[in-house]
């Protein structure tokens, strides 16, 4: 048998590499031309690109390409071109007083609009794409403020935030009772099962209502009230309603006793103009839950 007899598969009639795995002949079968000729315009394409556009990463930058195109600059143009356009009615809104805005139906539309794509960018993350919340952020639907759910107290609260470093945050927080040796842990359990007693929730069981009314009114009425119905101005949520950041269980409330709670609520001044604050604030309070 020859050399050509043996790279030639009699079964379809065309050579083989010369391979052979367990009887299995690999066929010497050439790509289709076009397949090949597109795979080298391919090759010649990308070298192009590299040549004209931003492509290869180097130790401090880039790239730029002899087009030095970059599709940052042309988000950026876009969207200076939409605040031309947005221009004298953004102004106005900048002008008006809250209140003037919801009365005048042209402002109100423009500020939910504008509220409504700033929130998706910078609130949703912690609120939800609705404003429902999440555990730890407030559901700004309903009428539930730890600061205030007017207007005023909205924009003082996207202005400059809670507990956020700025000079005129909200800095009113929950004291860890437990983790500083204020309370005892049964002690906390007892004030823990008082506080869901105010909102009609069952207690534990040998629960002694007495001592935990003392130990409220000694440890949390000053910021709660006696009659656990909060205080805005300090940031404390109202105990009696039935609406919870961190949950209602025992062993929530337990914890938020023992090592208190310090969420932080950016402040936004200084990273949005005052015109899309307006436009935010407006936006929140007719999410449904504004006062």
């Amino acid at each position: 048998m020859t050399d050509h007899d043996d790279n030639f598969d009699h079964a379809t009639g065309k050579t083989t590499t010369g391979h052979s795995w367990d009887g299995i002949k690999e066929l010497n079968t050439p790509l289709p031309r076009w397949w090949v000729l597109t795979f080298y315009a391919c090759i010649v394409w990308a070298v192009g690109y590299w040549i004209v556009y931003p492509a290869w990463p180097l130790l401090w930058g880039y790239t730029t390409g002899v087009a030095h195109y970059s599709s940052r600059a042309d988000v950026a143009v876009e969207l200076a071109n939409l605040e031309k356009i947005r221009g004298d009615k953004m102004v106005t809104l900048g002008a008006a007083p809250l209140a003037d805005i919801e009365k005048d139906p042209a402002l109100l539309a423009l500020a939910r609009a504008r509220g409504k794509t700033v929130f998706g960018d910078n609130c949703a993350p912690c609120h939800g794409s609705g404003g429902a919340g999440a555990k730890g952020f407030p559901n700004l639907n309903d009428d539930d403020w730890l600061w205030g759910g007017s207007l005023e107290a909205i924009h003082k609260t996207i202005q400059f935030g809670a507990r956020s470093g700025h000079a005129n945050a909200h800095e009113g927080a929950m004291l860890a009772f437990g983790r500083d040796g204020m309370l005892k842990k049964p002690e906390i359990v007892t004030v823990a099962n008082f506080v869901r007693s105010l909102a009609g929730l069952p207690t534990a069981a040998g629960y002694k209502a007495e001592a935990g009314q003392k130990l409220f009114a000694d440890n949390c009425a000053s910021c709660h009230g006696d009659a656990g119905k909060g205080n805005p101005e300090m940031g404390a949520p109202n105990l009696t309603d039935n609406i919870w950041l961190y949950g209602s269980d025992e062993a929530t409330i337990v914890e938020t006793v023992t090592n208190g709670r310090t969420g932080v609520m950016p402040a936004w001044v200084g990273r949005l103009d005052p015109a899309t604050i307006k436009a935010l604030t407006v936006y929140v309070h007719s999410l449904g839950g504004g006062q």
